[in-house]
């Protein structure tokens, strides 16, 4: 008994040993992939077949049990290869081709667990039917595929800026659904491929590791399963706010910073939410502000590029301005991975149970968006002569800790970043693990019976945030 345990014991000492090797890291991340792709293929977000996504409906389905089971261990394969992968020596080439190899199984799949490339192809129909979907939702035009589109879309404008509805457009201009997917993955590719170029400049300039930047943003679980899996479109505005940053790092000439600039604003143009790095950016072209004249003039010369970008194809295009406010018809889903919602859902419950009706969602998400427009203020001025950049996903973190709605990939916003900056990802990198277990790519659906029970969870962590936000206020930024 003794002699086989230990040879049990000495087998897994090997195995483990095994993966933690280069290889072993490699084909761990690769057969994570594969399990998802064939969850994919098994349930994923087909057409017609299935309006919802969840837990619940996988399980009462046919291979149910076979579908949950192949979910589970393709994001354990993943997120532990990625976890492990972080202290490997290995070269540039190697991180690209392994990246590589754990996309390209979801590449020619159905939509995993989301239905959002069906809502793009729809708002690119609008677009082609003389629509603008800033302003008029799927509903007002009759799409050929609407059915495939999730409810909650139908009847709310994208928001999303005009470059990603022109690209929306273009996908959709073929007539093909089909078609329409594939322009979408298509998009994902470049994306991906534009991070692999432009991360590796800007890591240079900030003498950063540029391989550990590589590793963290290319082979991130959340790029296999929510972007080129789920669809989701963060990849292309992080390629493009990445290039803009390469441009403006370093002490360059004034054409290359209106240049970078024009990029942040193509990268606004996608996400509207990632103009909070613009200021930071402003700071990164002038090495801050203690030369408050190179701060106008080289700061000056990133806004001006990327505020003429913004208004040329915002009145180029003929969609004007409504995206800045389209975000707000987003903000109608409640769900407790919103800390805001959070608190407003626990307060709701509390006041349940001792018999009285209130609902103070809508004043916690107000009082919650006062919060941010101070905390990013704060954050500006606090790293107005440090590290930009750790300063910029400080304040992307805070757009994701106060806004309405919250959704687990947006932890690449500030992921990205902070693999090219001084802040340490340690935390962050086990965030974004914990996020890959609890939502599915469509945003919901894991733990929904149990929002109630996680909005008081959720609320505690905001009392917690707080309480150390308050005490790192007394600490000096170096």
């Amino acid at each position: 008994m003794t002699a086989a345990l230990r040879a049990g014991g000495s087998a897994g000492t090997a195995v483990m040993r095994a993966l933690r090797t280069p290889a072993g890291v490699r084909w761990l991340g690769f057969a994570g992939a594969v399990c998802c792709a064939i969850d994919a293929v098994l349930f994923g977000a087909p057409t017609w077949i299935r309006r919802g996504v969840s837990v619940a409906s996988i399980l009462r389905g046919p291979d149910g049990v076979l579908i949950m089971a192949l979910w589970i261990l393709g994001l354990s394969a993943l997120c532990a290869a990625w976890w492990l992968g972080r202290r490997l020596d290995v070269s540039r080439t190697w991180v690209l081709v392994t990246a590589a190899l754990w996309v390209v199984p979801l590449l020619f799949v159905p939509p995993l667990a989301s239905r959002d490339m069906y809502a793009y192809a729809c708002q690119g129909a609008l677009v082609g039917a003389g629509f603008n979907p800033s302003v008029d939702p799927i509903a007002a035009q009759p799409c050929p595929w609407i059915e495939s589109v999730s409810v909650v879309w139908r009847t709310t404008p994208t928001p999303y800026g005009p470059l990603w509805i022109l690209l929306s457009g273009l996908a959709a201009s073929f007539g093909s659904q089909a078609v329409a997917l594939g322009i979408f993955r298509a998009y994902e590719v470049v994306a991906l491929i534009g991070l692999a170029l432009a991360l590796p400049p800007l890591a240079r300039r900030l003498h950063v590791d540029e391989r550990r930047a590589l590793w963290l943003v290319l082979c991130c679980p959340l790029v296999m399963v929510h972007f080129v899996g789920g669809g989701h479109n963060d990849t292309l505005a992080m390629a493009l706010l990445v290039a803009g940053l390469a441009l403006i790092a370093g002490r360059r000439p004034a054409g290359l910073l209106v240049a970078g600039g024009a990029l942040l604003g193509a990268a606004i143009m996608v996400k509207s939410t990632i103009g909070v790095v613009l200021p930071f950016a402003a700071l990164l072209a002038s090495g801050g502000l203690r030369d408050f004249t190179a701060f106008v003039r080289r700061g000056g010369a990133v806004v001006l590029g990327a505020v003429a970008f913004i208004g040329a194809l915002s009145l180029g295009s003929g969609l004007g301005f409504g995206w800045a406010t389209s975000l707000s018809g987003a903000g109608e889903s409640r769900s407790w991975t919103s800390p805001a919602t959070a608190v407003g859902i626990a307060v709701n419950a509390v006041g349940k149970l001792v018999g009285a009706d209130i609902d103070v969602v809508p004043a916690a998400r107000t009082a919650a968006l006062v919060v941010l427009l101070v905390a990013l203020v704060v954050i500006w001025w606090r790293y107005r002569d440090a590290d930009p950049l750790s300063g910029a996903g400080l304040a992307l973190l805070a757009v994701i800790f106060l806004a309405p709605i919250t959704q687990p990939w947006y932890l690449y916003w500030p992921l990205v970043l902070w693999a090219v900056a001084t802040a340490g990802t340690r935390w962050l990198d086990a965030a974004v693990i914990a996020v890959m277990f609890l939502i599915l790519p469509n945003g919901d659906g894991a733990w929904k019976p149990l929002q109630v029970p996680l909005a008081f969870a959720v609320t505690g962590l905001v009392i917690w945030v707080a309480w150390r936000s308050v005490r790192r206020l007394r600490t000096p930024v170096t």
